[in-house]
C-alpha cells in the first residue's frame, strides 16, 4: 500500500498596503511622510489663553499615544500664550510636536504664532475673505489675478518665515469653507477643494518652501474620499509628492462618529492614500485617540496592541465566548504585537486561527486546547484555560508583566 506523505504547511502570506510615496515633513521631533508609520493627530479643546489647562491637555493627550497636538489661536494673545505654554512643556513634562490653527487673515498672529510651534495650519478658504456678490455672473482672470496677488501677499511672510526656521505648513481645505472664487468657479465639489489646494501649494512653491501637509475634509464621507483621491492624482500628474493629512470633519460622537471616521480613512489607507490621520469626535479629545490606534492596526499600518481574533458564536460553541473573550482580553491587552485567537468549537478553531499566535479553543465540553500557532501544546480544564495562556506566553519570553 502506497504511504502518503502530507504536504508541508506552507507560510501564510497576506497583501500588504503600498502606500503612496511622499516627502519626508518635519514636525518636531516626528516625520510625516518618506515612509515613515502614519502619524496619529488631535487637537486640544481648551482655550489656548488658559496655559495651565492647555499644558495639561496637550500632556494628557501625547501620554496616551497622540504623537502631534493641535491648538487653536483666534487672537495674538492666543499666539503669545503659546511661548509659556511650550516652555512649561519642556520644563514639566517633554517637549510636543504643537500645531497652530490660523483660519482668518492675521499676519502679525501668524508671524507670532511661527515662532512658537513646529507646524501651522491655515485654511485658504477663510485665509483672505472674499466677499460674495449676489449679482456675480461670472469671475473674470484679472479678478482672479487680483485676489492671488492679495493672497500671496499675506501668506509669504509666514512662509518665509516657516521655511527659514525648518517648520511647517499645512494647507488645510473644508469642503464647508472653500472660498467665494471656488464655489463660484468649480461649485461646491471636490474639484474646488483641489484647486483651492494647488493655489497655495503653488504659491509656496514659489517660494522654495515645500515642507507642506494636505488636507481636504469635509463632513460627507463621499465628497471627503473623492476629494483625497482627486487630490493624490492630480499631485501625480504635477510631479508633487506631499503627505496628505486624512480625516472625516465633524464626523459627530457615539458609534456612528466612529464608523463614519473610519468609513472615511480606512478607504483612503487601504488605497495607500495617507500619512497622517486625525479623527474628529465631538468628544474629549482623549476619545479619538484609541480610533486612531485600531484603524492602523486593522490594516496592519501599525500594531500597537493585541490583535484579537474571534469567531462570532453559534450552536457548536462549547463555552461562553463573549465571557471568555473578556477575561483572555483583560489578561493580555497590555501587551503589543500579539495575535491571540479564542474559538468556540473545532470547526472555527485551527483552520481559522492558523496566522495567530496564540489559540485558546473549545475542542470538548469543559476543557480548552491551546495552541502555539498551528500546533496544539496542551488541553486543560475550563477553569484553568486564561491562566495556562498567560504561563504559556511567559514560556515564550513574550510576557511583560502590567
Amino acid at each position: 500500500m502506497q504511504t502518503l506523505t502530507p504536504p508541508t504547511p506552507v507560510p501564510l502570506t497576506y497583501p500588504t498596503i503600498h502606500r503612496r510615496k511622499t516627502r519626508p515633513v518635519p514636525v518636531g521631533s516626528v516625520t510625516i511622510g518618506g515612509g515613515h508609520p502614519v502619524v496619529v493627530q488631535s487637537m486640544i479643546n481648551e482655550d489656548t489663553l488658559d496655559i495651565a489647562g492647555s499644558v495639561a491637555g496637550i500632556r494628557r493627550l501625547h501620554e496616551i499615544g497622540c504623537e502631534i497636538v493641535r491648538v487653536t489661536v483666534p487672537s495674538l494673545a492666543h499666539a503669545k500664550a503659546l511661548a509659556e505654554i511650550k516652555a512649561q512643556l519642556a520644563a514639566t513634562y517633554q517637549p510636543v510636536p504643537l500645531v497652530a490653527d490660523v483660519h482668518h487673515n492675521g499676519m502679525k498672529i501668524a508671524l507670532e504664532v511661527a515662532k512658537h510651534v513646529d507646524k501651522v495650519r491655515i485654511n485658504p478658504g477663510l485665509y483672505v475673505f472674499e466677499k460674495p456678490k449676489s449679482d456675480r455672473t461670472e469671475y473674470t482672470q484679472a479678478e482672479f489675478a487680483e485676489i492671488g496677488a492679495k493672497i500671496r501677499e499675506t501668506l509669504e511672510p509666514l512662509v518665509i518665515s516657516l521655511r527659514d526656521q525648518g517648520k511647517s505648513m499645512r494647507i488645510g481645505v473644508n469642503h464647508g469653507s472653500l472660498a467665494e472664487r471656488m464655489l463660484f468657479t468649480y461649485g461646491d465639489t471636490p474639484e474646488g477643494m483641489v484647486e483651492s489646494a494647488l493655489e497655495f501649494i503653488r504659491i509656496c512653491e514659489s517660494l522654495d518652501f515645500r515642507n507642506l501637509v494636505i488636507s481636504l475634509k469635509a463632513s460627507r464621507v463621499p465628497v471627503m474620499v473623492a476629494a483625497y483621491r482627486l487630490m493624490a492624482q492630480r499631485m501625480d500628474e504635477l510631479g508633487m509628492d506631499y503627505p496628505l493629512h486624512l480625516g472625516v470633519t465633524e464626523a459627530g460622537d457615539g458609534e456612528y462618529g466612529r464608523i463614519k471616521s473610519t468609513a472615511g480613512i480606512a478607504t483612503l489607507l487601504a488605497a495607500g492614500i495617507g500619512d497622517t490621520i486625525r479623527v474628529s469626535l465631538t468628544e474629549a479629545p482623549e476619545k479619538e485617540i484609541p480610533v486612531c490606534y485600531s484603524i492602523l492596526q486593522a490594516l496592519g499600518l501599525r500594531k500597537t496592541m493585541v490583535e484579537y481574533v474571534a469567531c462570532p458564536s453559534c450552536g457548536r460553541t462549547l463555552f461562553n465566548l463573549e465571557e471568555v473573550l473578556h477575561k483572555v482580553r483583560e489578561a493580555t491587552k497590555h501587551l503589543t504585537g500579539l495575535d491571540i485567537a479564542v474559538m468556540g468549537c473545532i470547526v472555527n478553531g485551527p483552520g481559522e486561527m492558523a496566522d495567530a499566535d496564540y489559540g485558546y479553543v473549545g475542542k470538548q465540553p469543559g476543557y480548552i486546547s491551546l495552541y502555539r500557532g498551528r500546533e496544539e501544546i496542551t488541553k486543560v480544564p475550563e477553569d484553568q484555560g486564561v491562566a495556562e495562556l498567560i504561563n504559556l506566553i511567559k514560556s515564550d519570553g513574550r510576557w511583560v508583566d502590567p
